[in-house]
């Protein structure tokens, strides 16, 4: 078994970080990289934004994978895990015997399994194809709706109001990013409506009609919107299939210790979206985060481990951090805002858009959503880290206003 390659299921980001690091730290065996997609690994922050708009290729999403020494084994996927065997069966019957793996499968977009789910002019939005296939539809200067208020919700709603289409966004939660709390959620709901962004928000959609093709979304309410496409953006479901039959435990993803080491199987580890942790700001929960960076960070983090025995592994601390685009501002976050039972705006600009949300739960910061303001978020992100009281965030600006600079003005009591 010790001959037998280290093997990478998923040709992802975190897969690729993976396999750098493991180059990085010197590991000469083989590393076996297996992915459903006959691409190389790509990002894919730009499919909503930039390839969708038209104003990126999508040659630009290559992470650059061409010159990394590993075997590919693109276009085949993986359909089972034998940990007692050491092998990853593919679909076409194959075998792949391992030494240790890594499971960076990633995860799929839910689908709409209601009325209407077989119309043409219906998308979901993962892959380049998904992107290609829904930037040609707007070139047809449709009617659009995005069914989900989440992070790609929003960002198709405001890469199609940017082509100058026409955009309702409909949710069952009362604002945009509900995680976010309902202080940055309002003033979202606002940005967009600005931007001519129509939203139908506190209401499901219980079908979509029409005759072969695309033609209303009936809501909850009674009501309906015309459209023509509809972008069904209702969240991420773990890619964990291939493991249903392994014998290891599954929670929301692959249920992982701090090292992002199964707890069931030391040869077995995860990464990005598909693994759920312990993370030092929620140690008695599983964390699964659905964002680039936890994909680059987890990945290169468990490539290092994969070469390590288990009580050597270092565990998975980076603190989360996310952004999106929306309407020509970025939005960034760093921490869990998820956990958050109050949010509060502590910096607001009086005569623009640039403001500072912290998030807390049981008066103790977990979360920093800052707008148009990416210095402001590195100060914030050490009183994250540390879990210190919004009491002791406010007394700090105080303290440091002068050293900080004004450029938000200050809105707390």
């Amino acid at each position: 078994m010790s001959e037998n390659p280290i093997v990478i299921v998923g040709a992802s980001l975190a897969g690729l970080r993976a396999a750098k690091a493991m180059r990085t730290r010197g590991e000469e065996g083989e590393i076996v990289v297996v992915g459903d997609e006959d691409r190389l690994p790509y990002t894919r922050p730009p499919l909503s934004k930039g390839v969708l708009q038209g104003t990126e290729e999508p040659e630009s999403t290559d992470l650059g994978g061409a010159d990394l020494d590993v075997s590919w084994r693109l276009g085949e996927r993986a359909s089972a895990v034998d940990p007692v065997a050491h092998e990853v069966a593919l679909e076409g019957g194959s075998k792949i015997p391992y030494r240790r793996l890594l499971v960076a499968t990633g995860s799929r977009p839910r689908q709409w399994k209601g009325p209407g789910r077989d119309l043409d002019g219906l998308f979901t939005l993962r892959t380049i194809e998904d992107s290609l296939a829904l930037k040609e539809r707007f070139a047809e200067r449709p009617r659009v709706v995005t069914v989900g208020a989440g992070f790609i919700g929003c960002e198709v709603a405001a890469t199609a109001r940017a082509l100058g289409l026409d955009v309702t966004m409909v949710d069952i939660a009362g604002r945009p990013l509900p995680a976010f709390g309902d202080q940055v959620g309002d003033w979202l709901a606002q940005w967009h409506r600005w931007h001519g962004v129509k939203l139908r928000l506190g209401t499901g959609v219980e079908a979509i009609e029409g005759a072969g093709q695309v033609e209303a979304v009936r809501l909850a309410d009674g009501t309906k919107v015309d459209a023509d496409v509809v972008v069904v953006a209702l969240g991420a479901v773990p890619e964990t299939g291939l493991l249903e039959e392994s014998g290891l435990e599954l929670t929301s993803g692959v249920r992982c210790d701090a090292t992002l080491t199964s707890v069931s199987d030391p040869d077995i580890l995860a990464a990005g979206d598909v693994a759920a942790w312990p993370h030092p700001l929620a140690p008695s929960e599983l964390q699964r985060v659905e964002h680039w960076s936890n994909a680059a960070e987890g990945g290169r983090l468990a490539g290092r481990n994969l070469l390590l025995e288990p009580h050597e592994r270092e565990a998975h601390a980076a603190l989360p951090t996310m952004w999106t685009d929306q309407h020509g501002l970025r939005i960034q976050v760093a921490g869990l805002p998820a956990r958050a039972d109050r949010t509060h705006t502590l910096e607001a600009e009086p005569d623009g858009h640039r403001r500072v949300t912290v998030c807390s739960r049981d008066g103790r910061i977990c979360a920093a959503v800052a707008v148009a303001a990416p210095r402001r978020l590195g100060w914030y992100r050490e009183h994250v880290k540390s879990g210190t009281s919004v009491e002791q965030v406010v007394a700090a600006l105080e303290s440091e206003a002068e050293a900080l600079g004004p450029p938000v003005e200050a809105v707390w009591a």
